[in-house]
């Protein structure tokens, strides 16, 4: 059995698909499907049983699992509102949570996978490499993530089976719906030209002009290739950067949403004063760690990955079953 946490999520949901394509269907779903959107992301999936997330902690309080065969756990849960400022929720949420699945996947001795972030690396100024030299939180969500990060480097040396943190660069992809306001510019992007034939971006701030602000955007389908190949290659444990290493502006983004869609033009709002201070312009994923792990896999070109995505949304967005 595998276990995806999150599995109702934007990345667990493209993760179990992607199992589901593999011949694996003996995965069980760890989530909360209480906003009444996400469960539309299992209509696609097989798998053999669900759990809320709050049933699947106690499950492993107490030992239920016990003598059942789990090949993986992938732990995409977590609360990613960046908007959230309730540190004792996150903490609760995205650390405690967390420790528990992990040291039950230690005590057993099954790969645990996770999902880190790069919010992790603040604002950006110090680089983006793994390690407490470029690390910092900009809000509650980042510094839940990075205390994690933290926590996992102080007990990876006594670890005997694999543990790996994986931390996201800007995801887009299938199945981010439920996401709303946090779904990925992409996503916004579609729907604005599809609605109004206009592609909305933020003014030039921090030095940056009209939607020059610069994030390594990596698509969906990448992060579940490296996830999987991270745990059938049993390759070694540590938290990496999951991004393509390169860079494009948000006029690139639009650009290649208008070519997709074959109409839009772009115009320029006011930078939010709320996101001021809090607000990554520039992100791209130093990615020697994952290539010195071995990781050959390549990515998506931006353009064709979007324009993808695009025909994907077209055709509806979300999974079909069996297919």
């Amino acid at each position: 059995m595998i276990i995806v946490t999150g599995g109702a999520g934007f990345i667990g949901s493209n993760i179990v698909k992607e199992l589901n394509l593999q011949g694996r269907t003996d995965i069980l779903i760890v989530d909360d499907l209480k906003d009444g959107q996400n469960y539309k992301n299992l209509r696609g999936l097989q798998f053999i049983d669900y759990q809320h997330k709050d049933d699947f902690l106690q499950s492993i309080e107490d030992d239920d699992f016990d003598g059942t065969d789990i090949d993986g756990v992938f732990h995409e849960g977590a609360c990613s509102d960046t908007m959230e400022y309730d540190v004792n929720y996150m903490m609760k949420v995205n650390y405690e949570y967390s420790k528990s699945v992990m040291h039950f996947c230690m005590q057993h001795r099954i790969p645990f996978l996770y999902a880190s972030s790069a919010s992790t690396y603040g604002s950006g100024k110090n680089g983006f490499c793994e390690g407490d030299a470029c690390e910092d939180a900009l809000n509650p969500y980042a510094f839940s993530k990075l205390a994690f990060d933290r926590y996992v480097r102080q007990v990876l040396p006594e670890v005997r089976s694999q543990i790996v943190g994986l931390k996201y660069f800007n995801v887009y992809g299938p199945q981010e719906h439920h996401k709303g306001k946090m779904a990925s510019i992409f996503y916004q992007l579609y729907h604005q030209i599809k609605d109004t034939g206009v592609a909305r971006l933020f003014k030039g701030t921090d030095g940056y002009k009209d939607g020059e602000q610069r994030r390594d955007f990596v698509y969906v389908r990448d992060v579940v290739g490296v996830n999987l190949w991270f745990w059938k290659n049993q390759a070694p444990s540590g938290i990496y950067n999951c991004g393509t290493g390169h860079a494009h502006t948000y006029n690139e983004a639009a650009k290649a949403v208008i070519s997709a869609l074959g109409e839009g033009h772009i115009e320029y709002r006011e930078f939010p004063s709320v996101l001021r201070g809090k607000y990554q312009n520039f992100t791209e994923a130093d990615t020697t760690e994952l290539l010195t792990a071995g990781y050959d896999q390549g990515f998506y070109e931006m353009q064709e990955a979007v324009a993808e995505y695009c025909r994907f949304l077209d055709e509806g967005g979300y999974f079909i079953y069996g297919k």
